[in-house]
This record gives structure tokens, sequence and C-alpha cells, in this order.
């Protein structure tokens, strides 16, 4: 998978999660300290987030590092 199409995935991902929590990006980004740009850039694939703020999506969203962020192994 190329490294483009991993981001895309890794980025739906997230949104997917935060949309069935019923959070909106707005909601999110208050939920973990941050502005709703940097969650939008984040979805966007536009921000390379850190590892505590990956941490702070995965607790508010009810989800594991490896559920929103992992990259899937490649065959």
């Amino acid at each position: 998978m190329a490294s483009v199409e991993v981001v895309i995935l890794k980025n739906k991902r997230m949104k997917l999660a935060r949309v069935e929590r019923d959070y909106s990006q707005e909601g999110l980004a208050e939920a973990v300290g941050v502005t709703r740009q940097t969650i939008g850039m984040i979805e966007a694939g536009s921000y390379n987030p850190s590892l505590n703020l990956c941490v702070a999506i995965c607790k508010a969203l009810g989800k594991t590092l490896n559920d929103l962020f992992w990259e899937e192994a490649q065959l």
C-alpha cells in the first residue's frame, strides 16, 4: 500500500470514530485541548500529531492507537 493511501486510511478511521462518538471537530478539539483547525488538519492528512495528542484522541474516542493510527502491514 502506498504511503499516501495509508495516511488517507488513518485519517478516515479517525473521522469515522469521531462521527460514531457524535463529536464535531470542535467537540473533539475541546476534549483533547487543541483547536478545531488541528483536528481538521489531522483528518485532512496535513498535520502529523504528536504521540501525546494521538493518545488523547484515542482516549476521547474510546479507541486504541492501533485502531486509529497504526499502519497496516504490507503483504
